[in-house]
């Protein structure tokens, strides 16, 4: 997919705050992938200013936020402007008056809800799109509207997780590196996976293994590896019935892949617990966008 002038020229700037010597802004544009009004975040270190060819952290949020929770409660900022990295963050879901939605309006499957695929089903396969709007349409235009690096770094939350691990592994010619709080690594097992790929892709569950972070690996971690940093909470509500990055580190172990996976005590789902690890992501991605 290309992004045509006429696309580029709809980016439109909603909103900007100085932000620790950088600016947090927000854009809209009409996405062609999926077809209706987006919207996304974007943190502008304070190097932009001096026209420096800056590296891109995409992050990829969870069930039900937006764009914007992630620049809002993380506390990414700082150090991201620091280190010089912009940070992107695209809506969870297509949005909009005519975009489905679960009927009974759970949480857990259409808006807030897109789990980063591109569904094959109705009536969700008009706009859910969003593997080839994370993948191609916006790097295509943050590329086209930013002085950046050619490969990005992927992060994500829960959901987002899921989507980092399961692009990031699909794209190395595209992302350098990925990392993960709390992720649904095993969605083909778990409740919240289970609902939304039968959804969004059917009943026939081969359809489902390009987007389960543990068949990805299997098929990929004995001929390549890529640096993976994730990060669990042992108070997560989510960690066992959802089967939380354990199934993933079974996998690890088994391939000797040299991911890098840390538990910690007390910390739950929750914002709080990414905005204590943050930095160290950030840092770690610096090491291979700035390679």
């Amino acid at each position: 997919m290309s992004v045509d002038k006429d696309h580029a020229e709809s980016l439109e700037l909603v909103s900007s705050t100085v932000c620790f010597g950088g600016e947090q802004r927000r854009y809209k544009h009409v996405s062609e992938t999926v077809k209706c009004e987006m919207h996304f975040s974007l943190f502008l270190p304070p190097q932009a200013k001096e026209g420096e060819v800056l590296p891109v952290l995409f992050w990829l949020s969870g069930l039900t936020c937006t764009d914007e929770n992630f620049v809002t409660k993380a506390g990414a900022q700082r150090v991201a402007a620091e280190l010089g990295i912009i940070i992107v963050a695209p809506d969870t879901s297509p949005r909009g008056e005519h975009i489905a939605d679960d009927p009974d309006g759970a949480y857990d499957l259409g808006k807030g809800a897109g789990f980063y695929v591109n569904a094959t089903q109705p009536p969700w396969a008009e706009n859910y799109q969003m593997y080839s709007y994370i993948v191609e349409e916006l790097p295509q235009l943050i590329k086209q509207e930013f002085k950046v690096k050619p490969k990005f770094a992927l992060a994500g939350h829960s959901m987002g997780g899921h989507g980092a691990l399961t692009i990031g592994l699909s794209n190395i010619q595209l992302f350098c590196s990925i990392s993960a709080f709390a992720p649904i690594v095993a969605p083909s097992e778990c409740p919240w996976g289970q609902k939304a790929l039968q959804a969004y892709l059917g009943e026939d569950k081969s359809s489902w293994s390009q987007y389960d972070a543990c068949y990805l690996l299997k098929q990929q971690g004995q001929y390549l590896q890529m640096p993976i940093l994730i990060d669990q909470g042992l108070d997560d509500d989510f960690l066992h019935n959802q089967k939380l990055t354990q199934p993933f580190e079974d996998i690890v172990d088994e391939l000797n892949y040299k991911a890098i996976i840390q538990y910690h005590t007390g910390y739950d789902h929750s914002y709080y617990f990414i905005a204590s690890f943050i930095e160290n992501h950030l840092r770690f991605h610096f090491e291979y966008l700035s390679k």
